[in-house]
């Protein structure tokens, strides 16, 4: 073998080695596709369910706020009892087969009219919600991202925030009972009166949150970025400050539902809520004061579900503002 031949056998070696070695470190890097990697790939809503599994107290919690759920909506369809059915006979039994927890002073089932007054209860509680956030966020969107419109707005707010809550509330209902009941009728007349009147009355924590949180969003580089390429304002704000503010309205909103059930149940617990016939959980509460001494039961077991669910749900307010909270999220 000549020396030309020796000296092409060792280049082409060191061709192939080179081409190995190139190989196995371009195995080495991660795809530029995840779903090619085989492995799990990662998204803020997996870590921030992530983050929430690991605070023990929301979960024990959201499992109780799902089955009261299931128990005020699942349940009539299990116990088929009319609430507002009135058995004389059975007035004021205690636990029995027939009335598992015992009946009022009419006889009704108040097994019955706990579920009954459940869903009535949370679906206040959630419309009210709905009500008070859309207005809160609507108002500190517009507060923080325009700036004439900043100080109006927020002495409006202020304005509303040292208003004496109950004793407005207590005006609305005076005033405006009767119209709505004679429009569409006592039960749902008294349902748009008491949403509308909570919600009307609960929006200004979620604007002073939100306003604060687009204050210092809108100095951010990438809103800078979007405002230097001639971004309309709307739609800056519904594709970079809305999701960018979605943490706080969150927690703001769970909040909210607990403050509306006890708003709705203290105005029913001073009679100022909806028809007797049409039970909630304040209502329940109200009609067993006259015989609390005698018959506790009737105000410990609607009392205890008001006070379950208030918990619950602010436990699952506070799992949320940790989880979706980028700075502890990870730990």
């Amino acid at each position: 073998m000549t020396d030309t031949e020796r000296q092409h056998q060792l280049d082409m070696r060191e061709t192939v080695d080179a081409t190995a070695v190139a190989a196995g470190a371009t195995a080495a890097l991660p795809p530029d596709n995840p779903l090619h990697a085989g492995g799990e790939t990662r998204s803020q809503w997996r870590d921030i369910w992530r983050q929430f599994r690991s605070h023990r107290g929301a979960m024990v919690a959201l499992v109780l706020f799902v089955a009261t759920i299931l128990f005020v909506t699942v349940g009539p369809y299990i116990w088929t009892i009319d609430p507002t059915y009135v058995d004389i006979r059975a007035r004021n039994s205690g636990f029995t087969a027939a009335h598992p927890l015992g009946t009022d002073q009419l006889g009704r089932d108040m097994l019955a009219r706990l579920m009954a007054g459940g869903r009535v209860s949370i679906a206040v509680g959630l419309t009210a919600m709905i009500i008070a956030i859309t207005l809160g966020s609507l108002i500190g969107v517009t507060a923080g991202y325009f700036r004439r419109l900043d100080a109006p707005l927020m002495r409006l707010t202020e304005l509303f925030l040292a208003l004496p809550l109950l004793p407005l509330l207590l005006l609305m209902v005076t005033l405006f009972r009767e119209p709505l009941s004679q429009s569409f009728g006592p039960a749902m007349g008294t349902f748009i009166l008491i949403v509308s009147a909570i919600g009307a009355t609960s929006w200004m924590q979620a604007a002073r949150i939100v306003r604060g949180d687009v204050l210092g969003l809108k100095e951010r580089e990438f809103i800078l970025a979007a405002r230097s390429i001639g971004t309309p304002a709307h739609r800056m704000i519904l594709r970079h400050v809305l999701p960018n503010v979605l943490s706080p309205i969150m927690v703001a909103a769970t909040l909210g539902i607990a403050t509306a059930i006890i708003t709705e149940s203290a105005l029913s617990f001073l009679g100022l809520g909806f028809p007797p016939d049409f039970p909630t959980w304040g209502r329940l509460l109200y009609d067993a004061v006259d015989q609390m001494i005698m018959y506790p039961w009737r105000v410990i077991l609607p009392g205890l579900f008001i006070s379950l669910t208030v918990l619950c749900v602010n436990y699952i307010g506070d799992g949320l503002r940790d989880a979706m909270d980028p700075r502890i999220r990870g730990r």
